[in-house]
Protein backbone atom coordinates (compact mmCIF):
# COMPACT_ATOMS: atom_id res chain seq x y z
CA UNK A 1 0.00 0.00 0.00
CA UNK A 2 1.35 3.43 -0.85
CA UNK A 3 2.15 5.59 2.13
CA UNK A 4 1.74 8.93 0.39
CA UNK A 5 0.18 10.52 -2.66
CA UNK A 6 -3.34 10.40 -4.01
CA UNK A 7 -4.98 6.97 -3.44
CA UNK A 8 -5.83 5.05 -6.57
CA UNK A 9 -8.34 2.34 -7.36
CA UNK A 10 -5.45 -0.17 -7.32
CA UNK A 11 -4.84 0.76 -3.66
CA UNK A 12 -8.49 0.16 -2.85
CA UNK A 13 -8.38 -3.21 -4.62
CA UNK A 14 -5.37 -4.36 -2.55
CA UNK A 15 -6.96 -3.26 0.73
CA UNK A 16 -10.34 -4.84 -0.08
CA UNK A 17 -8.81 -8.02 -1.57
CA UNK A 18 -10.58 -7.70 -4.92
CA UNK A 19 -9.57 -6.91 -8.49
CA UNK A 20 -9.21 -3.37 -9.80
CA UNK A 21 -11.96 -3.85 -12.45
CA UNK A 22 -14.32 -4.83 -9.62
CA UNK A 23 -13.43 -1.65 -7.74
CA UNK A 24 -14.06 0.39 -10.88
CA UNK A 25 -17.50 -1.18 -11.42
CA UNK A 26 -18.54 -0.59 -7.81
CA UNK A 27 -17.30 3.00 -7.60
CA UNK A 28 -18.88 3.92 -10.92
CA UNK A 29 -22.18 2.46 -9.72
CA UNK A 30 -25.14 1.90 -12.02
CA UNK A 31 -26.31 -1.36 -13.58
CA UNK A 32 -22.77 -2.77 -13.90
CA UNK A 33 -22.47 -3.14 -10.10
CA UNK A 34 -25.83 -4.88 -9.58
CA UNK A 35 -24.46 -8.44 -9.93
CA UNK A 36 -21.62 -7.94 -7.43
CA UNK A 37 -22.13 -9.37 -3.96
CA UNK A 38 -23.22 -6.88 -1.32
CA UNK A 39 -20.35 -7.95 0.96
CA UNK A 40 -17.83 -7.21 -1.78
CA UNK A 41 -19.39 -3.81 -2.40
CA UNK A 42 -19.26 -3.06 1.32
CA UNK A 43 -15.54 -3.95 1.53
CA UNK A 44 -14.72 -1.75 -1.45
CA UNK A 45 -16.64 1.26 -0.13
CA UNK A 46 -15.07 0.90 3.33
CA UNK A 47 -11.60 0.67 1.81
CA UNK A 48 -12.26 3.74 -0.32
CA UNK A 49 -13.43 5.68 2.72
CA UNK A 50 -10.45 4.55 4.80
CA UNK A 51 -8.00 5.66 2.13
CA UNK A 52 -9.78 8.96 1.54
CA UNK A 53 -10.31 8.15 -2.13
CA UNK A 54 -11.80 10.91 -4.27
CA UNK A 55 -12.63 10.15 -7.95
CA UNK A 56 -10.44 11.93 -10.50
CA UNK A 57 -12.82 14.51 -12.04
CA UNK A 58 -11.01 14.47 -15.39
CA UNK A 59 -11.11 10.70 -15.66
CA UNK A 60 -14.77 10.64 -14.64
CA UNK A 61 -15.68 13.21 -17.27
CA UNK A 62 -13.70 11.44 -19.98
CA UNK A 63 -15.45 8.19 -19.13
CA UNK A 64 -18.77 9.98 -19.55
CA UNK A 65 -17.68 11.34 -22.94
CA UNK A 66 -17.51 14.99 -21.88
CA UNK A 67 -15.52 17.35 -19.65
CA UNK A 68 -18.32 19.66 -18.44
CA UNK A 69 -16.11 22.49 -19.64
CA UNK A 70 -17.05 25.42 -21.83
CA UNK A 71 -14.21 27.18 -23.61
CA UNK A 72 -14.05 30.96 -23.96
CA UNK A 73 -11.80 32.27 -26.72
CA UNK A 74 -11.08 35.99 -27.03
CA UNK A 75 -9.56 37.44 -30.19
CA UNK A 76 -8.43 40.60 -28.42
CA UNK A 77 -7.00 41.30 -24.96
CA UNK A 78 -9.67 41.02 -22.28
CA UNK A 79 -7.76 41.15 -18.98
CA UNK A 80 -6.82 43.28 -17.15
CA UNK A 81 -9.87 45.43 -17.68
CA UNK A 82 -11.74 48.21 -15.98
CA UNK A 83 -15.15 47.26 -14.64
CA UNK A 84 -16.76 49.53 -17.22
CA UNK A 85 -14.94 47.92 -20.14
CA UNK A 86 -17.22 46.65 -22.90
CA UNK A 87 -16.14 43.02 -22.40
CA UNK A 88 -16.89 42.93 -18.68
CA UNK A 89 -20.72 42.57 -18.96
CA UNK A 90 -20.26 39.76 -21.51
CA UNK A 91 -18.03 37.90 -19.05
CA UNK A 92 -20.50 38.40 -16.20
CA UNK A 93 -23.35 36.93 -18.24
CA UNK A 94 -21.16 34.04 -19.41
CA UNK A 95 -20.03 33.19 -15.89
CA UNK A 96 -23.51 33.39 -14.38
CA UNK A 97 -25.19 31.25 -17.02
CA UNK A 98 -22.33 28.70 -17.08
CA UNK A 99 -22.94 28.11 -13.37
CA UNK A 100 -26.66 27.70 -14.01
CA UNK A 101 -25.98 25.17 -16.78
CA UNK A 102 -23.50 23.24 -14.61
CA UNK A 103 -20.37 24.01 -16.63
CA UNK A 104 -16.92 25.26 -15.66
CA UNK A 105 -15.13 27.79 -17.87
CA UNK A 106 -11.76 27.36 -19.56
CA UNK A 107 -10.34 30.54 -21.11
CA UNK A 108 -8.16 30.59 -24.22
CA UNK A 109 -6.46 33.76 -25.45
CA UNK A 110 -4.85 34.76 -28.74
CA UNK A 111 -3.11 37.77 -27.19
CA UNK A 112 -0.60 38.05 -24.37
CA UNK A 113 1.73 40.59 -22.79
CA UNK A 114 4.41 39.53 -25.25
CA UNK A 115 2.28 40.09 -28.32
CA UNK A 116 -0.17 38.25 -30.52
CA UNK A 117 0.02 34.48 -30.82
CA UNK A 118 -1.15 32.78 -34.03
CA UNK A 119 -4.83 31.85 -33.76
CA UNK A 120 -4.09 28.40 -35.17
CA UNK A 121 -1.95 27.57 -32.12
CA UNK A 122 -4.74 28.34 -29.68
CA UNK A 123 -7.64 27.02 -31.75
CA UNK A 124 -6.02 23.58 -31.73
CA UNK A 125 -6.46 23.54 -27.95
CA UNK A 126 -10.08 24.67 -27.65
CA UNK A 127 -11.21 21.11 -28.31
CA UNK A 128 -10.28 20.33 -24.70
CA UNK A 129 -13.71 21.77 -23.92
CA UNK A 130 -17.12 20.31 -24.81
CA UNK A 131 -17.86 23.49 -26.76
CA UNK A 132 -16.44 26.98 -27.10
CA UNK A 133 -17.65 30.59 -27.06
CA UNK A 134 -15.84 33.15 -29.21
CA UNK A 135 -15.61 36.84 -28.38
CA UNK A 136 -13.95 39.65 -30.33
CA UNK A 137 -14.59 42.24 -33.03
CA UNK A 138 -12.75 40.46 -35.87
CA UNK A 139 -12.97 36.75 -36.65
CA UNK A 140 -9.95 34.92 -38.21
CA UNK A 141 -11.90 33.40 -41.10
CA UNK A 142 -9.49 30.67 -42.37
CA UNK A 143 -8.82 29.32 -38.88
CA UNK A 144 -12.51 29.36 -37.96
CA UNK A 145 -13.37 27.55 -41.18
CA UNK A 146 -11.02 24.72 -40.20
CA UNK A 147 -12.44 24.60 -36.68
CA UNK A 148 -16.02 24.44 -37.95
CA UNK A 149 -15.05 21.37 -40.00
CA UNK A 150 -14.30 19.49 -36.75
CA UNK A 151 -17.97 19.68 -35.64
CA UNK A 152 -16.99 21.06 -32.21
CA UNK A 153 -20.06 22.95 -30.89
CA UNK A 154 -19.20 26.65 -30.96
CA UNK A 155 -21.06 29.96 -30.59
CA UNK A 156 -19.83 33.39 -31.64
CA UNK A 157 -20.93 36.42 -29.63
CA UNK A 158 -21.85 38.88 -32.37
CA UNK A 159 -23.44 38.62 -35.79
CA UNK A 160 -21.32 37.00 -38.49
CA UNK A 161 -22.68 35.64 -41.75
CA UNK A 162 -19.52 34.54 -43.62
CA UNK A 163 -20.17 30.92 -42.65
CA UNK A 164 -23.93 30.86 -43.10
CA UNK A 165 -25.69 28.41 -40.79
CA UNK A 166 -22.42 26.67 -39.92
CA UNK A 167 -21.53 29.33 -37.32
CA UNK A 168 -24.15 29.80 -34.59
CA UNK A 169 -24.16 33.23 -33.00
CA UNK A 170 -25.87 35.52 -30.50
CA UNK A 171 -25.66 39.16 -31.47
CA UNK A 172 -27.21 42.57 -30.96
CA UNK A 173 -29.70 43.98 -33.46
CA UNK A 174 -27.60 47.01 -34.39
CA UNK A 175 -29.57 47.69 -37.59
CA UNK A 176 -32.90 48.22 -35.84
CA UNK A 177 -31.30 50.08 -32.92
CA UNK A 178 -29.39 52.47 -35.19
CA UNK A 179 -32.50 53.22 -37.23
CA UNK A 180 -34.36 53.97 -33.99
CA UNK A 181 -31.71 56.56 -33.02
CA UNK A 182 -32.12 58.29 -36.39
CA UNK A 183 -35.90 58.35 -36.02
CA UNK A 184 -35.47 59.88 -32.57
CA UNK A 185 -33.29 62.68 -33.98
CA UNK A 186 -35.67 63.27 -36.88
CA UNK A 187 -38.54 63.41 -34.41
CA UNK A 188 -36.73 66.23 -32.62
CA UNK A 189 -36.68 68.15 -35.90
CA UNK A 190 -33.22 67.39 -37.30
CA UNK A 191 -33.04 67.23 -41.10
CA UNK A 192 -29.27 67.47 -41.61
CA UNK A 193 -27.72 64.54 -39.75
CA UNK A 194 -24.11 63.42 -40.29
CA UNK A 195 -22.79 59.95 -39.42
CA UNK A 196 -19.11 59.78 -38.47
CA UNK A 197 -17.66 56.26 -38.31
CA UNK A 198 -14.30 54.51 -38.45
CA UNK A 199 -12.91 53.00 -41.70
CA UNK A 200 -13.50 49.47 -40.43
CA UNK A 201 -15.32 46.59 -42.10
CA UNK A 202 -16.28 44.82 -38.89
CA UNK A 203 -19.81 43.40 -38.99
CA UNK A 204 -20.91 45.68 -36.15
CA UNK A 205 -19.81 48.78 -38.10
CA UNK A 206 -21.50 47.56 -41.27
CA UNK A 207 -24.75 46.92 -39.38
CA UNK A 208 -24.69 50.34 -37.71
CA UNK A 209 -24.23 52.13 -41.02
CA UNK A 210 -26.99 50.04 -42.58
CA UNK A 211 -29.31 51.00 -39.73
CA UNK A 212 -28.37 54.67 -40.05
CA UNK A 213 -29.14 54.63 -43.77
CA UNK A 214 -32.40 52.73 -43.21
CA UNK A 215 -33.49 55.29 -40.63
CA UNK A 216 -32.61 58.26 -42.81
CA UNK A 217 -34.40 56.71 -45.78
CA UNK A 218 -37.51 55.99 -43.70
CA UNK A 219 -37.56 59.64 -42.59
CA UNK A 220 -37.06 60.90 -46.15
CA UNK A 221 -33.68 62.43 -45.32
CA UNK A 222 -30.39 62.26 -47.28
CA UNK A 223 -27.75 60.05 -45.62
CA UNK A 224 -24.21 61.41 -45.36
CA UNK A 225 -21.49 59.18 -43.93
CA UNK A 226 -17.92 60.24 -43.12
CA UNK A 227 -15.27 57.61 -42.49
CA UNK A 228 -12.28 58.64 -40.41
CA UNK A 229 -9.77 57.29 -37.93
CA UNK A 230 -10.12 60.58 -36.09
CA UNK A 231 -6.82 62.12 -37.21
CA UNK A 232 -8.55 64.63 -39.51
CA UNK A 233 -11.42 65.45 -37.15
CA UNK A 234 -10.42 69.00 -36.24
CA UNK A 235 -12.23 71.96 -34.75
CA UNK A 236 -12.15 73.71 -38.15
CA UNK A 237 -13.78 70.72 -39.86
CA UNK A 238 -16.47 70.62 -37.20
CA UNK A 239 -17.13 74.35 -37.66
CA UNK A 240 -17.43 73.79 -41.42
CA UNK A 241 -20.07 71.11 -40.92
CA UNK A 242 -21.95 73.41 -38.56
CA UNK A 243 -21.82 76.27 -41.07
CA UNK A 244 -23.14 73.93 -43.78
CA UNK A 245 -26.29 73.34 -41.74
CA UNK A 246 -25.47 70.08 -39.93
CA UNK A 247 -27.47 70.11 -36.69
CA UNK A 248 -26.84 66.56 -35.41
CA UNK A 249 -23.85 64.22 -35.56
CA UNK A 250 -23.96 60.49 -34.96
CA UNK A 251 -20.90 58.45 -33.98
CA UNK A 252 -20.34 54.73 -33.44
CA UNK A 253 -19.10 52.87 -30.38
CA UNK A 254 -16.13 50.57 -31.08
CA UNK A 255 -13.31 48.90 -29.16
CA UNK A 256 -11.25 52.07 -29.50
CA UNK A 257 -13.99 54.72 -29.89
CA UNK A 258 -11.39 56.54 -32.04
CA UNK A 259 -13.76 58.62 -34.17
CA UNK A 260 -16.08 59.30 -31.24
CA UNK A 261 -13.27 60.54 -28.99
CA UNK A 262 -11.78 62.67 -31.79
CA UNK A 263 -15.17 64.34 -32.32
CA UNK A 264 -15.46 65.13 -28.62
CA UNK A 265 -11.96 66.66 -28.66
CA UNK A 266 -12.80 68.75 -31.75
CA UNK A 267 -16.00 69.99 -30.09
CA UNK A 268 -14.09 71.07 -27.00
CA UNK A 269 -11.54 72.94 -29.12
CA UNK A 270 -14.30 74.60 -31.14
CA UNK A 271 -16.16 75.59 -27.98
CA UNK A 272 -19.26 73.62 -28.98
CA UNK A 273 -21.58 72.13 -26.38
CA UNK A 274 -24.10 69.33 -26.76
CA UNK A 275 -26.99 69.87 -27.37
CA UNK A 276 -26.72 73.70 -27.30
CA UNK A 277 -24.66 74.03 -30.49
CA UNK A 278 -24.97 70.53 -31.97
CA UNK A 279 -26.90 67.42 -31.06
CA UNK A 280 -24.87 64.26 -30.54
CA UNK A 281 -25.97 60.65 -30.65
CA UNK A 282 -23.91 57.47 -30.51
CA UNK A 283 -24.78 54.08 -31.96
CA UNK A 284 -23.97 52.10 -28.83
CA UNK A 285 -22.71 52.98 -25.39
CA UNK A 286 -19.07 54.16 -25.51
CA UNK A 287 -17.02 54.33 -22.33
CA UNK A 288 -16.27 58.07 -22.63
CA UNK A 289 -18.34 61.13 -23.40
CA UNK A 290 -20.64 63.70 -21.85
CA UNK A 291 -23.14 62.44 -19.31
CA UNK A 292 -26.45 61.19 -20.61
CA UNK A 293 -25.37 60.38 -24.15
CA UNK A 294 -28.19 59.79 -26.60
CA UNK A 295 -27.87 56.34 -28.14
CA UNK A 296 -28.78 52.77 -27.29
CA UNK A 297 -27.74 50.20 -24.70
CA UNK A 298 -26.17 46.96 -25.93
CA UNK A 299 -27.47 44.02 -23.83
CA UNK A 300 -24.00 42.55 -23.31
CA UNK A 301 -24.75 40.64 -20.12
CA UNK A 302 -27.86 39.09 -21.68
CA UNK A 303 -25.91 38.24 -24.84
CA UNK A 304 -23.26 36.40 -22.82
CA UNK A 305 -25.91 34.39 -20.99
CA UNK A 306 -27.84 33.64 -24.18
CA UNK A 307 -24.65 32.44 -25.89
CA UNK A 308 -24.00 29.97 -23.06
CA UNK A 309 -27.58 28.66 -23.26
CA UNK A 310 -27.28 28.21 -27.02
CA UNK A 311 -23.94 26.42 -26.68
CA UNK A 312 -25.32 24.09 -24.00
CA UNK A 313 -28.23 23.21 -26.30
CA UNK A 314 -25.86 22.50 -29.19
CA UNK A 315 -23.69 20.27 -26.98
CA UNK A 316 -26.84 18.38 -25.96
CA UNK A 317 -27.62 17.80 -29.64
CA UNK A 318 -30.68 20.04 -29.87
CA UNK A 319 -31.27 20.47 -33.60
CA UNK A 320 -34.42 22.57 -33.22
CA UNK A 321 -32.72 25.50 -31.46
CA UNK A 322 -32.38 28.77 -33.38
CA UNK A 323 -28.71 29.01 -34.37
CA UNK A 324 -28.79 32.74 -35.15
CA UNK A 325 -30.17 34.99 -32.40
CA UNK A 326 -30.29 38.79 -32.30
CA UNK A 327 -31.19 40.63 -29.10
CA UNK A 328 -32.90 44.02 -29.15
CA UNK A 329 -31.06 47.14 -27.95
CA UNK A 330 -32.93 49.71 -25.88
CA UNK A 331 -33.06 53.32 -27.10
CA UNK A 332 -31.61 55.81 -24.61
CA UNK A 333 -32.89 59.32 -25.47
CA UNK A 334 -30.20 60.92 -23.30
CA UNK A 335 -29.36 64.60 -22.80
CA UNK A 336 -26.99 65.25 -25.73
CA UNK A 337 -29.74 65.59 -28.35
CA UNK A 338 -32.51 68.18 -28.48
CA UNK A 339 -34.46 70.15 -31.07
CA UNK A 340 -32.13 72.16 -33.33
CA UNK A 341 -31.56 75.75 -32.19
Amino acid sequence: MRSSGRPRQADIARLAGVSQPTVSLILNGGAAAVGIAEETQRKVMEAAERLGYVPDPIATRLAAGQNNLLGLYTFTSTFPTEMSHAYYPFLVGIEEESAVQGYDLLMFIASSVTGERPHAQVLNRVRLADGCLFLGRHLPVPEMDRLLATNLPIVYIGRHDDFGDRLPYVGADYVSASAAVVRHLAGLGHERILYVREPDEAITSIDREAGFRDGMDACGLPATVVRTDGADLTADRLRTWHDQGITAIVTEATDTDAAHLALLAAAREAGYRFPDDLSLATLGDPAAGPGGLTGFAVPRREMGAAAVRLLAQLIAGDRAVSRHQLLACELEPGQTAASPR
